[in-house]
């Protein structure tokens, strides 16, 4: 079996000490390609170097996470296109909108999120959204600039069935997490009405490991253990979902 992660922030300060040791671990465990988000310019560096040091595993993207959007946030998305322009990444990302902790700059988010659809769209790439208390905004953006060819993954998935089979209309993927393992999350209700052709994995690593490991630093090579709750509740084979979700992310990341 073969794994993706595809979404994992493993240049984060936690991973700096033993970062040669989670890689090795992934590859045992066969999660042989990790996608990395981007936050904004002071996670620019550390990204690109685990890159440079591990190009087969390590894959990064290129964008303005929502949370890093304040009053100058036109500095910090020069910064972003010109990246863009100077060389390859493989999605637009991680961005969208988070109205969790703070709606002082709703409006920036949304003018920051419109920004870097309009260069994903440019230069011919997905994009990686963030929603936190926002899905509804997020969708109704998304849906009023979709076109032919324009996709992604609406990143960290935890609603309703209603709101992926919305997604999934829009021709865009579900990522799905270490939420999923948890009790009471609800996703043994959603996730078997979901379009497995448009599910992905992913860690969001270091933040929110699955069970059994809830609290911890989260790795990459706990996407098998996420696999195999999407597996018990759609009453599928660990292989069948390993096969599909590592299909989807090829065919969404084109590699």
């Amino acid at each position: 079996m073969e794994w993706i992660d595809t979404h994992a922030h493993i240049y984060d300060e936690q991973f700096k000490d033993n970062i040669a040791d989670v890689l090795s671990q992934c590859q045992e465990a066969k999660v042989n390609r990790i996608y990395m988000p981007n936050i904004d310019r002071t996670s620019i560096d550390a990204m690109l170097e685990l890159e440079h040091h591990y190009p087969e595993q390590c894959v990064p993207m290129m964008g303005l996470h929502p949370c890093s959007v304040k009053k100058d946030f036109e500095r910090e998305l020069y910064l972003v296109e010109e990246w863009l322009e100077k060389r390859p990444f493989v999605a637009v990302g991680e961005i969208g909108l988070d109205y969790y902790w703070d709606t002082a700059f709703k409006e920036q988010q949304q003018a920051a999120f419109r920004i870097q659809i309009d260069l994903a769209k440019k230069h011919q790439l997905p994009i990686v959204i963030h929603t936190r208390d926002s899905f509804e905004d997020a969708i109704q953006m998304v849906e009023e600039l979709n076109d032919d060819g324009f996709t992604g993954i609406f990143h960290c998935f935890t609603g309703s069935a209603e709101e992926g089979k919305r997604i999934t209309d829009a021709g865009f993927y579900l990522g799905l997490g270490g939420v999923s393992t948890f009790k009471n999350s609800g996703m043994n209700e959603v996730i078997p009405h979901l379009d497995i052709s448009k599910i992905v994995l992913e860690t969001d690593s270091p933040y929110l490991a699955p069970t059994p490991h809830r609290g911890k630093r989260n790795e990459p090579t706990y996407i098998p253990l996420i696999g195999e709750k999407v597996a018990e509740f759609r009453k599928s084979t660990l292989e069948e979902i390993a096969e599909q979700t590592t299909q989807n992310a090829q065919i969404l990341f084109r590699s």
